[in-house]
């Protein structure tokens, strides 16, 4: 998570925010709570852009990401799904986990900082491989 304005689309706000009131009501423990705190301060921080108006270089739901580990320079891919869609195996990470938040919004060299299960994790975005808007799903 960093200082920097990150763009949500008008789209991804709307289905985060109705997400973030139903796992709300849910939620089964501190983690789970800690997890929904940070997505909530991610999206109430986020500025709002119409989907054709978002950069093509910034990560929004159900985008396609390479990432680098700077300590060890080893890529990985992911893509950020809602939970319903998440498989670690698939390397498809949910929203509401840690990466997943710390990945929305965020762009092309920006540093992602977040709690990852062995500690504090930093991994920059490398690349974007896919982006809904720039591929003009504007409804995925």
């Amino acid at each position: 998570m960093s200082d920097r304005t990150v763009y949500i689309t008008d789209f991804d706000r709307k289905r985060l925010e109705e997400l973030l009131v139903v796992a709300l009501e849910y939620m089964t423990s501190s983690e789970d709570s800690e997890s929904l705190e940070i997505l909530a301060r991610e999206v109430e921080r986020g500025k709002s852009v119409e989907a054709m108006a978002v950069g093509p270089d910034v990560i929004t739901m159900n985008s396609k990401v390479r990432l680098l580990d700077p300590e060890t320079g080893e890529h990985v891919s992911y893509e950020l799904v809602f939970p319903s869609d998440a498989n670690m195996s698939e390397r498809r990470v949910s929203v509401l986990a840690p990466l997943g938040s710390a990945m929305l919004g965020e762009s092309v060299g920006d540093l992602i900082t977040f709690n990852a299960p062995g500690g504090p994790r930093k991994l920059v975005v490398d690349a974007i491989l896919y982006q809904p808007e720039a591929a003009g799903d504007y409804d995925r």
